[in-house]
C-alpha cells in the first residue's frame, strides 16, 4: 500500500485535516439515525451505552447509522445533575411519545429512523431520501446541503446539526450509579436546527454558527447532520464522521 503522501505532509507541518475543513456525505440510500435516549442517574442505562459505544467499531458506522446519544434532565432530581442533559433533549423524547400516543417516557429508550426500537430487532426498509452533504470549516460553523431524491420534494427542510463528544468518562457520586465511573460515546454536547431554503439547482440548503467554546468535555469530537421534514422530527437523511 502507497503511504499517503498528501496526509504525511500535513502531520509533518503540524497540521491536520480538520483544521483544513471536512466535508461528510450520505449515499442516496438511507443513513439510519439511532438514537438513545440515556442519563447518568438511571441504574438501567450503562448497558444500553456499552452497546451504543461498541459502534466505534462498526464498519458500517456513518455510512448506514449515525448513532447519536441524548441525555434526558428527569433524572436528575435523584442528586446527580447529568453534565450532559440537556432539557431541549427531554423535550425532544416528549415529541416523540406524543407522535406515539405513549403516556410516558424512559430510559433507556432507543429510536431507529424516528420509531421506537430495540437493538436485534428487524429495522425498517432501506428508502432512497437523497443525498446529504455536510461541509464544517475550521472553527465549527458551516453549511448543509439537501438534494431530495423524491419526485415532489416539500417546500422546505429542517436540518439538525449535532457535536457529539467520545471517550467520555464519569465518576458519579450520587443517584442510582453512586460510586461507578460511566463511559459515554456519541454523546450528544450541543445540537443546532436550522431551516434549509430552495436554490436553482434543486437543492436545499442552510448554514450553522460554530458551536460554544464551553462545551461539557470529552476525548475526542464527531459531527453528526440529519434532514426532517418542517414541523416534524423525523429523520429522513443522516451524515457525520469524526472530527478530532
Amino acid at each position: 500500500m502507497k503511504p499517503n503522501l498528501a496526509r504525511i505532509g500535513l502531520l509533518i507541518l503540524g497540521f491536520s485535516p480538520a483544521l483544513l475543513g471536512q466535508t461528510f456525505q450520505s449515499g442516496p440510500a438511507a443513513t439510519a439515525l439511532i438514537e438513545l435516549y440515556t442519563s447518568e442517574g438511571c441504574s438501567s442505562c450503562p448497558p444500553a451505552e456499552r452497546w451504543l459505544s461498541e459502534l466505534k467499531s462498526d464498519k458500517a458506522l456513518w455510512t448506514r447509522f449515525v448513532p447519536v446519544a441524548f441525555h434526558v434532565n428527569y433524572w436528575d432530581y435523584l442528586g446527580w445533575p447529568d453534565d450532559y442533559a440537556q432539557a431541549a433533549f427531554t423535550q425532544r423524547q416528549n415529541t416523540y411519545a406524543t407522535a406515539w400516543d405513549s403516556r410516558s417516557v424512559y430510559t433507556p429508550e432507543f429510536v431507529y429512523q424516528g420509531q421506537e426500537w430495540k437493538p436485534g430487532l428487524p429495522t425498517p426498509k432501506t428508502t432512497s431520501p437523497g443525498l446529504l452533504i455536510l461541509n464544517r470549516n475550521p472553527d465549527g460553523s458551516g453549511t448543509v446541503s439537501y438534494k431530495p431524491d423524491a419526485k415532489t420534494p416539500a417546500k422546505t427542510y429542517e436540518a439538525s446539526v449535532a457535536v457529539l463528544g467520545g471517550d467520555v468518562l464519569v465518576k458519579v457520586r450520587a443517584g442510582e450509579n453512586a460510586g461507578r465511573t460511566l463511559a459515554h460515546d456519541f454523546v450528544a454536547l450541543h445540537v443546532a436546527s436550522i431551516i434549509l431554503t430552495l436554490s436553482a439547482d434543486g437543492t436545499f440548503n442552510g448554514s450553522f454558527a460554530a458551536p460554544p467554546s464551553n462545551l461539557p468535555k470529552a476525548g475526542k469530537h464527531a459531527i453528526a447532520a440529519w434532514i426532517s421534514p418542517p414541523g416534524d422530527q423525523l429523520p429522513l437523511q443522516a451524515t457525520g464522521g469524526w472530527i478530532d
